[in-house]
């Protein structure tokens, strides 16, 4: 290997928050940002999804906010009977 020109491989604290889980890995990601963990401090990445946050390795399903077009319709339009005239 060239000295300098590789990337400083360390361990990081990632940490998801949707799930509030931390996760201390080998990295080469660059921060500034730093967190202490079990007595050590290490460079610290928030992440949004993870393992231990995403539906498709946790098996549960996130109730979104907004529903579908034609459920919002079938919804809205419930109460009304079709009559001809």
């Amino acid at each position: 290997m060239k000295p300098g020109i590789h990337p400083d491989y360390r361990p990081v604290l990632f940490h998801d928050v949707a799930a509030d889980a931390y996760f201390l890995i080998g990295s080469t990601v660059a921060t500034d940002k730093t967190r202490e963990y079990e007595g050590k401090t290490y460079p610290y990445v928030a992440l949004d999804v993870s393992s231990a946050s995403h539906p498709v390795y946790t098996g549960k399903q996130r109730q979104t906010k907004s529903e579908g077009r034609v459920a919002g319709f079938n919804k809205r339009f419930a109460g009304f009977v079709g009559g001809g005239a």
